[in-house]
């Protein structure tokens, strides 16, 4: 006989605005949800995440504890949040003192498959595709590559 445990993934304990438009299965605890939100199947949203108005989050992304996403912001498919930057040579290990936030200012889009560590990201920033964000940025523009540099403005 296994002693193997499982566990149901769902919606618990999540303040949700008005018009939010959720696509199951996804996976939500402890966190907030602004207005006319739209988040895609498969995603997880993890405790004290905030997600600002109007933001898309899409299908497949993981947006781990400590972030904040503004207003009118898009995710893309498959993007990553990560919270631990190995800062001890490894991983953290449920050492959330380790742990570091990451904020999203208000009309970012976030394109699919990048890797956004524990970062700042300024209003009006388009990041590409695929992208490392390593580094806070503080002047808007579009961004790519890995580590992500800045490639040109926002039209």
């Amino acid at each position: 006989m296994s002693d193997a445990r499982f566990k149901q993934a769902g919606i618990v304990d999540v303040a949700f605005g008005t018009g939010v438009v959720i696509v199951e299965p996804v996976n939500m605890y402890g966190c907030t949800i602004g207005d006319a939100c739209f988040i895609g199947p498969f995603v997880e949203i993890q405790r004290s995440v905030r997600i600002g108005s109007r933001t898309r989050v899409q299908s497949h992304s993981f947006i781990c504890e400590l972030v904040t996403i503004g207003d009118d912001c898009f995710i893309g498919h498959g993007v990553m949040f990560i919270n631990d930057r190995f800062s001890t040579g490894g991983p953290a290990r449920g050492n959330r003192e380790l742990w570091q936030a990451t904020h999203i200012g208000d009309r970012v889009s976030i394109g699919s498959n990048a890797t956004i560590l524990p970062v700042r990201i300024c209003d009006d920033t388009v990041i590409g595709a695929g992208s490392v964000v390593t580094k806070d940025i503080s002047e808007c523009g579009v961004y790519a590559g890995n580590p992500a540099r800045r490639i040109g403005t926002v039209r």
